[in-house]
């Protein structure tokens, strides 16, 4: 089958132009963090959810909420506490004794965008209703289920540094999010011009919407159309099988680092989170670069690291490093 990838591209450019003028917007209100914003947008354009880890203070929020206003998307911000219920997250039901029925009062997961701040400190009950949610676009209240919004992204924080009083995510929830990124501190020229725009008394403008979240669901068979080289695919294989088959690949000495490798989902996000990198970067093919660019963040949460790994202090990074340095690239 012929696949006419000029006409891919001249769709893509079109419909990505959206792209620049909300990185432009957000800008405006934030200092740095475009690799947060642009991750956020793979995650709407693939129907995925993004887990971030760092430190307080970094605009994590911030970035979230304003992105949510220039897509004219409900936001929600959930604060994750050991005392958290399944139904302060999903809703319940509560009954009327004068007309003697009861109602659905649906939780604050009926949003287009929901941020779960600090995730790991509510328990695994909690933890279980989100999943449904994540994986099944439903919630279940009562014996009723109730489809979630077609544009739905849950981004979940980590607190790197506290982790007294937490309930760490087990790996099969881990691995339902599509991506972990890591958010560091600002440079110096960055932090200077945070404190200019930030130390004042006043409150900040709210953005103006840009796009609907119709847009981007739409936007997604586009991004489904553009293509994928089988060169670009015998690429993922390789990285991710690399990680569960070291020796087989020519990493012998990362196999007593590795306990398990990624799973087959980190195939299937690859590939699609490759698809919105390109689509971002205005082409209607994928190429190498874009595999590059996004496998640290999609394998990152996937591969488990060895005991003797952490007696060595290799780090899961410095793993995804060797893989895309030493694996061929097509």
């Amino acid at each position: 089958m012929t696949v006419d990838i000029a006409s891919i591209t001249a769709e893509v450019r079109k419909e990505s132009a959206f792209v620049r003028q909300i990185l432009t917007a957000i800008e405006t209100a934030i200092v740095g963090q475009r690799f947060l914003v642009e991750r956020i947008l793979v995650a709407l354009l693939t129907n995925g959810h993004l887990l971030i880890e760092g430190v307080p203070g970094l605009a994590k929020t911030k970035v979230v909420k304003s992105l949510a206003n220039l897509i004219d998307a409900r936001f929600q911000r959930i604060q994750f506490t050991p005392d958290l219920l399944p139904a302060d997250l999903v809703g319940t039901l509560i009954y009327n004794p004068r007309e003697g029925v009861f109602t659905t009062r649906k939780g604050p997961i009926f949003a287009n965008v929901v941020l779960a701040d600090e995730i790991n400190r509510a328990p695994a009950k909690v933890h279980s209703a989100l999943l449904e949610a994540m994986e099944e676009r439903q919630v279940t209240i009562g014996d009723t289920s109730y489809p979630l919004e077609d544009l739905f992204l849950v981004l979940a924080t980590q607190n790197p540094i506290e982790q007294e009083g937490t309930y760490p995510l087990p790996e099969a929830q881990m691995d339902r999010f599509m991506m972990k990124i890591a958010i560091t501190y600002p440079s110096r020229d960055e932090e200077r011009e945070i404190m200019r725009r930030v130390a004042h008394t006043g409150g900040t403008k709210a953005l103006t919407p840009l796009i609907h979240p119709d847009d981007i669901v739409r936007m997604r068979a586009l991004v489904d159309a553009i293509y994928l080289d089988e060169k670009i695919e015998k690429y993922i294989i390789d990285l991710v099988f690399a990680t569960r088959e070291p020796a087989r690949y020519g990493f012998a000495d990362l196999g007593r680092f590795i306990t398990y490798g990624a799973s087959p989902r980190a195939s299937i996000n690859l590939v699609l989170a490759a698809r919105a990198m390109a689509f971002l970067r205005g082409r209607g093919y994928v190429v190498p670069a874009d595999v590059k660019d996004i496998a640290p963040d999609v394998l990152r949460h996937r591969i488990i690291p060895s005991y003797e790994a952490d007696a060595e202090g290799i780090t899961v990074d410095w793993i995804i490093d060797r893989l895309l340095a030493e694996t061929e690239v097509p």
